[in-house]
């Protein structure tokens, strides 16, 4: 087939892989998740732990490098998401950026969880920044790809499905590990940086490998202006359906973090069973690695944005729940944790496959290719989220009078346990309200593929 050099419609006249996938092949496409989802756990929970206990590094120096890095990345990541969208090379436009991505994150990531005797802020602040750089050069590029393997509204939902499914492997995987340095060396940090940062490298060259060769490149239209932050900017905030997935995930992403920044706490302190603080945050994920699955035939059935709100509000039912618990009744949590692990990740793929959706519709009425900038949007969401969520949750629960080291008054402990039950219902509602009627589904994209692919016909010679 001839493909016009201009065309930016061509993924969906005939670039793109149609009819069902092989899932073999979307398996090894997604193998890319694994290690990248495995960075997430440690860089959030042990790295600033072990830093400052295990290497001398300052807290207040920890949470600036921290602090700066996320305003560093909310600068990158739009400019990492428009220059894969402009990039022509004989390998394709997603392909240069995942490779070079590769190639950084493996680097910084031996610097970072294999740090030398007597390393400080300053070598903690490159070998981080580096990483973050290498991850989104990986993880933006990789998720835009993903929108492009199908033009197809239900096989979209597949293909998140499966990343979604190693995302949670990695997860799990990597946060298995500090539990097992814990019984080999009990408190020693150097050993669970070395044990994840193992994992993440050992996985990382096959994954690249997997991912790269998996499905060929489409070869859809480059985009041909420099590169401007204005016109980006006006991309994202000018386009309403984008906008509303969006905030979606920035309440997704917050009532999660809510929820993780103070599992443990409750486990440990309100229900008083340490001994399953870090063993009922692992058995949430076991059940989240089956719901990706679950969902997807949910969402074959009635589409994705009533499948996201049904998701949302099912976490909307389970965190409520929560408000029922007692130190005497951990049996409850226990059935709570299981039914959260199987509604985890629901809205989170859901929003990434409509996304895909969003960019066609987008070159429909622009002409213009952005689906690298708008998948780069995710990890906005999700820094300002995650922010969000330790921005609000920790001086809430400190509000109440909560102790992490301390005695905590009855009044101090029901304050932690509203804020954990009542923070991700109230962001999980949110969520749900935003996709609501979403305009968006299954017969309205199908009808933007058919207008799409008449106006790649229209540009075709004569013969």
């Amino acid at each position: 087939m001839y493909h016009d050099a201009r065309d930016p419609f061509s993924t969906l006249a005939g670039n793109a892989t149609q009819g069902p996938l092989s899932g073999w092949r979307l398996a090894r496409f997604s193998a890319m998740a694994i290690p990248v989802a495995g960075a997430a756990a440690p860089l959030g929970v042990y790295v600033p732990a072990i830093y400052a206990k295990d290497l001398g590094v300052p807290l207040g120096a920890i949470g600036l490098i921290f602090l700066i890095e996320r305003l560093w990345g909310a600068a990158a990541d739009p400019l990492i998401g428009a220059l894969s969208d402009r990039t022509r090379s004989r390998f394709g436009r997603r392909r240069p950026w995942i490779a070079a991505g590769g190639l950084l994150f493996g680097i910084s990531a031996a610097a970072l969880f294999f740090p030398l005797p007597g390393v400080g802020a300053v070598y903690l602040t490159g070998a981080l920044f580096l990483f973050y750089l290498g991850w989104a050069m990986l993880q933006i590029p990789f998720l835009a790809w993903s929108g492009e393997i199908s033009g197809e509204y239900h096989e979209r939902t597949r293909i998140a499905t499966f990343q979604t499914v190693a995302t949670s492997i990695g997860l799990f995987a990597v946060l298995v590990l500090p539990t097992i340095a814990d019984q080999i060396r009990p408190r020693d940090g150097r050993l669970q940086l070395a044990l994840m940062g193992g994992l993440l490298l050992v996985t990382l060259l096959p994954a690249l490998a997997s991912t790269l060769l998996a499905f060929p490149e489409p070869e859809l239209a480059t985009v041909r202006e420099r590169f401007s932050l204005k016109e980006s900017l006006r991309a994202i905030t000018g386009n309403p359906l984008l906008l509303r997935v969006l905030i979606s995930d920035l309440a997704v992403t917050t009532g999660q973090s809510i929820r993780g920044a103070l599992f443990v706490f409750v486990v440990t302190i309100y229900m008083g069973r340490p001994e399953w603080g870090a063993g009922l945050f692992l058995f949430q994920f076991v059940f989240g690695i089956a719901a990706g699955p679950i969902w997807m035939k949910i969402a074959r059935r009635f589409g994705k944005h009533r499948t996201a709100v049904a998701g949302e509000l099912a976490q909307v039912a389970i965190n409520l729940g929560l408000l029922f618990i007692t130190p005497d009744r951990f049996d409850l949590l226990l059935a709570l944790t299981l039914a959260q692990g199987l509604a985890q990740g629901s809205g989170n793929l859901m929003l990434r496959s409509m996304v895909a959706d969003i960019a066609d519709k987008h070159r429909l009425d622009t002409g213009e290719e952005r689906s690298g900038l708008f998948f780069s949007t995710f990890s906005l969401s999700m820094k300002a989220g995650q922010a969000a969520a330790v921005g609000i949750a920790l001086p809430l629960v400190a509000w109440f009078g909560f102790q992490p080291a301390g005695t905590n008054s009855p009044a101090a402990l029901d304050g932690l346990l509203l804020v954990f039950a009542l923070g991700p219902a109230l962001a999980h509602a949110i969520s749900a309200g935003l996709v609501a009627g979403f305009p968006l589904d299954e017969a309205a994209h199908a009808e933007i593929r058919r207008r799409l692919s008449e106006d790649f016909a229209s540009l075709q010679p004569a013969e």
